[in-house]
């Protein structure tokens, strides 16, 4: 006696749907990318100044650092004083909500530093630190 398969019509997909994996992958990187913020270095790494009193505080979105000859670093290149209120603008408009930090080198003038804070304030932002190294 010869068996007879029974064959159906309804043949069952095995392959696994990998679209709708990948479209959460995509929203999730779209996600990330407008949400981040990036950090924009000065270009030059102070000696900053030792200080006791230093308080930790979240880093900072626009990193200005002030060398020993008083020469002011933005986003890895050397500006003047008067273009700061400039690029501070323009980097706010990134990131409104973005803090500023100033690293003034040890040996830098005072007045620079003030100049430096002055300007800031001036492109219209209130949140700004002094980078310092704790003792």
């Amino acid at each position: 006696m010869a068996r007879r398969r029974i064959s159906s019509n309804n043949d069952v997909d095995d392959e696994v749907n990998v679209t709708p994996l990948l479209d959460i992958v995509f929203i999730m990187l779209i996600f990330f990318i407008v949400t981040s913020t990036f950090v924009k270095e000065p270009g030059i790494d102070p000696n900053r100044p030792e200080v006791s009193t230093a308080e930790a505080k979240r880093f900072g979105t626009i990193l200005i650092a002030i060398d020993e000859d008083d020469n002011i670093w933005l986003n890895k290149g050397q500006v003047e004083l008067e273009d700061i209120k400039k690029f501070v603008e323009d980097l706010r408009r990134e990131n409104p909500k973005g803090t500023a930090v100033v690293q003034a080198d040890a040996k830098s003038q005072t007045k620079t530093l003030v100049d430096v804070i002055n300007r800031v304030r001036d492109a219209g932002m209130d949140a700004i630190a002094i980078s310092a190294d704790d003792a």
